[in-house]
């Protein structure tokens, strides 16, 4: 329960008129000027619509013991981007692995994503860089497979830009 209120309490309820809630865990990145963030005018020339991310990755870091939530979380997320996403693992818009977060090799790879224990990340490569969040949702749909599947799909098309 505590954690549900702790989550929920990322979220800023805006008080202006017209304003969606905002959450306050997002990052701006303005390349220090504020030119990267500016509000285009009215009267300037819309930009084409970006056609989604360069490039996602999906990683199960985890050590060299692994206990049974683990391996399913791998497993789950595995067969999530084997089944949904097919054509983009072709491709390599989406790359998924097994990432042991204990082998020197992989040490690079962790700093990267700034991965602490078995845990999902994503990482998203756009325009404007590169992107990590460590998803911690999908330890809660461990339960049942269907929901941890759709779950992940959603969040992966939605970081897809679909």
């Amino acid at each position: 329960m505590l954690v549900l209120m702790a989550l929920a309490g990322c979220i800023d309820q805006s008080t202006e008129e017209n304003s969606p809630p905002v959450a306050s865990a997002a990052v701006v990145d303005c390349n220090g000027t504020t030119d990267a963030c500016a509000i285009p005018d009215a009267g300037a020339p819309e930009k084409a619509e970006a056609s989604g991310p360069e490039k996602i990755e999906v990683y199960h870091f985890h050590g060299n013991s692994q206990c049974y939530s683990c391996v399913t979380l791998g497993e789950y997320a595995e067969e999530t981007v084997k089944t949904h996403f097919a054509d983009e693992l072709e491709t390599g818009k989406i790359v998924f692995a097994h990432v042991n977060g204990e082998l020197p090799e992989n040490a690079e790879l962790v700093r990267k994503y700034g991965a602490t224990g078995s845990s999902l990340w994503i990482g998203v490569y756009d325009e404007s860089g590169f992107h990590a969040e460590q998803n911690t949702n999908v330890w809660y749909k461990l339960n049942n497979k269907n929901a941890f599947m759709g779950y992940l799909k959603g969040v992966i098309q939605e970081k897809l830009g679909g």
